[in-house]
C-alpha cells in the first residue's frame, strides 16, 4: 500500500506537469491591427450548427446574419461572401445597415441553370446596393474544381462586368492563376488564394508568412500592373497534421498575426478565411475543414485576442484533474485485485507507468471526441476509441497485479467451452479484439484514403500501452503457428511503414500513431499464451 501511495503521488505530479506544459499560454506578437484598428476583410458564411449549403432545405434567417455582422463590425468593415443561396442574398442589405462593405461572391459550378440564377440575382443586388457591394467575385475556384473551362469563365465574367457598376474579379489558388494567365485581361484585379496548410507540399507554420510573401511576389511579377488581392489566407485551429503543418489555436493565431502584419507593411489587402467555423465543411475536408474561423461555430466566441496570449488547451487544469482522478481509478483497480496478494515493486512500477500515461492522455482523448466527430459513424468510432482508452488501463492494472494473461483470439471467438472463465481475462480479450479492429480500420484508412483522416494517437497509446506492458511478462513460445494475431500484427506493421513514408517524419502525429501501431503489433505476436 505504501509503494502504491508513493507512486500515485509521483504519477499525479507527472500528469499536472504534462498538462501545464500542453496548456501553457503562448504570447503572440504585437497586434497588427493596433488599438481600434480593423482587419482588411474576412470571409463570411452564416451557417451555424447543423446548417449547411449542401442541400436545398437550409434557410438562414436575416436575424442570424444581423447578429453576426453586429459582432464582426468592430473587427472589420468588410466581408467576403460566396453565394446568394440559402438566404445569403440578404447580406448586402444587412451590411448596408451596419455600414460594412461586401465583396460579393457569385458561385459558379457545372450546373448552367444554377449559374444563371446566381448571375441574375448578383446583377440585381449589385445595382441595388452599389455603395455597399465593393466588388463582384465571379466564381470561386471553379477552375481548380474542373467545373468550368477558362473560355466559358471569361465569357461569364464579361457578361457580369457589362451589367454592374463596380469592379469584377475571379478567385482561385495561385497555381491556377499562373496556369491561366489569359484570365487577367478579363478582370479588374486578381484575387488569389494562398493557403500554406493545403499546399501540395504543406508549409510548416514557422515558414507560412515567408511562403505567402514569396508566392504573392511571384504572382505580382507574373501580372505587372494588376492589383493582387490576397482573397483567402488562413490556418486551421484543429485537425490532422499534413507533414509539418500542424493545426492548433496557437499556430493559427501566430500565423494570422504574421501575415496580417506583412500585408500592412507591404501595403496590400488580406482577406482572412474565415469569420466563423463551418462544421459542414468537415463532410468535405475532414475534421480540419470545420476549424478555420476566428470565432467558433456554436457559441460565436473569439478563439484568441489579437496581441494576447493563446493556449492550445485552455481548460488544461480540468483535464489534469480528470487525469489524476483516472489514475486513481487505475491504482484502485490494482489495489482491489491484489487485496490478498503482495505484488513486487516492479509490478507496482508497471501499474504506475500505465496510470501516468493513460492519466495524461485520457483528457486529450475525450477532448478529441467532439472535435473529430460529425456524422453518426464518426461519433461511434470516437466513442469506441474513448471507451477502450478508458477501460483497458483499468482492467490492465488489475491484470498486472494478478498475472492474468489476455487470451488468444481463437479462445475468445471459438467454441463457448474455450472462452476464459476469469473475468479479467475475458474483459482483456474482448477489449483487445475491439482495439485491434479500431486500429486496423484507422490504419487502413490512413493508407488508402489519408487526406482527411485524423490520427487517434492519444487513444491508441492509452489503450495499447497496458497490453505492451503485459506482453513483457508473458512466456515466450516459439511453437505457435501463424494465426489471426499474426495477420493483424503484420497488417499494422505494414500500414505503419506506409503511413510514415507518406506523411514524412515531420508529422509527429503520424509518427506517434505509427509507433502505437507497431507497439500493438508486437503485443499480438505469438507467445502470448499456450495454444488452445
Amino acid at each position: 500500500m505504501r509503494i502504491a501511495a508513493s507512486l500515485f503521488a509521483v504519477v499525479a505530479a507527472m500528469i499536472v506537469a504534462v498538462w501545464s506544459w500542453l496548456g501553457a499560454e503562448v504570447r503572440m506578437p504585437e497586434s497588427p491591427i493596433g488599438q481600434g484598428g480593423q482587419l482588411d476583410c474576412v470571409s463570411y458564411a452564416p451557417f451555424r450548427g447543423d446548417q449547411n449549403p449542401l442541400g436545398p432545405g437550409t434557410l438562414v434567417l436575416p436575424a442570424q446574419i444581423e447578429a453576426d455582422l453586429a459582432q464582426l463590425k468592430p473587427l472589420t468593415n468588410c466581408i467576403r461572401t460566396y453565394s446568394i443561396d440559402h438566404g445569403l442574398d440578404k447580406i448586402p442589405e444587412i451590411a448596408q445597415r451596419h455600414g460594412m462593405k461586401v465583396l460579393h461572391g457569385l458561385w459558379l459550378s457545372s450546373l448552367p441553370d444554377l449559374n444563371r440564377r446566381q448571375i441574375a440575382t448578383t446583377i440585381e443586388l449589385a445595382n441595388r446596393f452599389p455603395d455597399t457591394i465593393e466588388a463582384i467575385i465571379v466564381g470561386n475556384e471553379v477552375l481548380l474544381r474542373g467545373e468550368m473551362s477558362a473560355p466559358e469563365l471569361v465569357r461569364t465574367i464579361a457578361e457580369v462586368k457589362a451589367k454592374v457598376p463596380m469592379r469584377v474579379t475571379y478567385a482561385d489558388v495561385w497555381e491556377f492563376w499562373l496556369r491561366h494567365r489569359d484570365l487577367a485581361a478579363a478582370v479588374d484585379f486578381i484575387t488569389v488564394h494562398i493557403l500554406p496548410y493545403w499546399e501540395d507540399h504543406p508549409i510548416p507554420v514557422g515558414q507560412a508568412a515567408r511562403h505567402v510573401d514569396l508566392i504573392r511576389k511571384q504572382v505580382v511579377a507574373a501580372f505587372p500592373g494588376k492589383e493582387i488581392f490576397l482573397g483567402e489566407f488562413g490556418w486551421p485551429s484543429a485537425g490532422r497534421m499534413r507533414e509539418g503543418a500542424l493545426p492548433s489555436p496557437v499556430n493559427a493565431a501566430r500565423v494570422l498575426h504574421e501575415v496580417v502584419a506583412l500585408g500592412k507593411r507591404e501595403n496590400y489587402r488580406v482577406n482572412l478565411i474565415e469569420a466563423y467555423d463551418q462544421p459542414w465543411k468537415r463532410k468535405l475536408e475532414g475534421t480540419v475543414g470545420g476549424f478555420w474561423g476566428l470565432y467558433d461555430a456554436y457559441h460565436r466566441q473569439a478563439k484568441f485576442v489579437w496581441g494576447g496570449a493563446v493556449s492550445n488547451h485552455p481548460h488544461w487544469r480540468w483535464q489534469a484533474g480528470g487525469g489524476i482522478a483516472f489514475a486513481a481509478l487505475v491504482f484502485a483497480a490494482a489495489l482491489a485485485a491484489s487485496w490478498r496478494q503482495s505484488p513486487p515493486a516492479r509490478v507496482w512500477f508497471a501499474v504506475g507507468v500505465n496510470a501516468a500515461v493513460s492519466g495524461s492522455l485520457i483528457g486529450w482523448t475525450f477532448e478529441n471526441i467532439a472535435i473529430e466527430s460529425l456524422s453518426a459513424i464518426d461519433w461511434i468510432r470516437s466513442l469506441s476509441w474513448a471507451a477502450v482508452a478508458f477501460a483497458v488501463p483499468i482492467i490492465g492494472a488489475a491484470a498486472m497485479v494478478t498475472g492474468v494473461k489476455p487470451p488468444r483470439f481463437a479462445a475468445m471467438l471459438g467454441r463457448r467451452a474455450g472462452v476464459p472463465a476469469h473475468p479479467i481475462a475475458l474483459a482483456l480479450g474482448a477489449l483487445l479484439i475491439i482495439l485491434v479492429v479500431l486500429a486496423v480500420q484507422a490504419a487502413l484508412g490512413l493508407v488508402f484514403n489519408p487526406r482527411y483522416r485524423d490520427f487517434p494517437f492519444a487513444a491508441l497509446t492509452a489503450a495499447g500501452l497496458p497490453f505492451a506492458i503485459l506482453m513483457t511478462a508473458w512466456p515466450a513460445r516459439k511453437d505457435i503457428l501463424p494465426n489471426a494475431e499474426t495477420v493483424a500484427a503484420a497488417t499494422l506493421a505494414l500500414c505503419a511503414i506506409v503511413i510514415v513514408l507518406s506523411e514524412s517524419f515531420a508529422n509527429w502525429q503520424a509518427v506517434w500513431f505509427c509507433a502505437g501501431l507497431l507497439g500493438l503489433g508486437v503485443s499480438l505476436l505469438p507467445g502470448r499464451a499456450a495454444p488452445n
